[in-house]
């Protein structure tokens, strides 16, 4: 049993790892896109605020610029 890992191994490792980390990013956006945040705004905070917050502050009647400045 060969346990040594090629360089073709690694490559495809890293991308099938970017791939999956590109898919999180965008369920994000769509997350805080079907929220009402404009898609500019979705894209460029996805990975650094908690859709779970904005959701919950939207639920309770927060306008969801206001929201995203709360949790932002």
């Amino acid at each position: 049993m060969n346990t040594t890992t090629s360089p073709l191994d690694l490559e495809l490792g890293i991308d099938d790892r970017r791939f999956e980390e590109m898919r999180v990013q965008a369920w994000r956006e769509e997350q805080l896109m079907r929220l009402g945040l404009p898609f500019v705004l979705a894209a460029a905070f996805a990975g650094r605020i908690d859709w779970h917050d904005l959701a919950a502050l939207v639920k309770r009647g927060c306008p969801v610029m206001v929201a995203f400045e709360i949790v932002r």
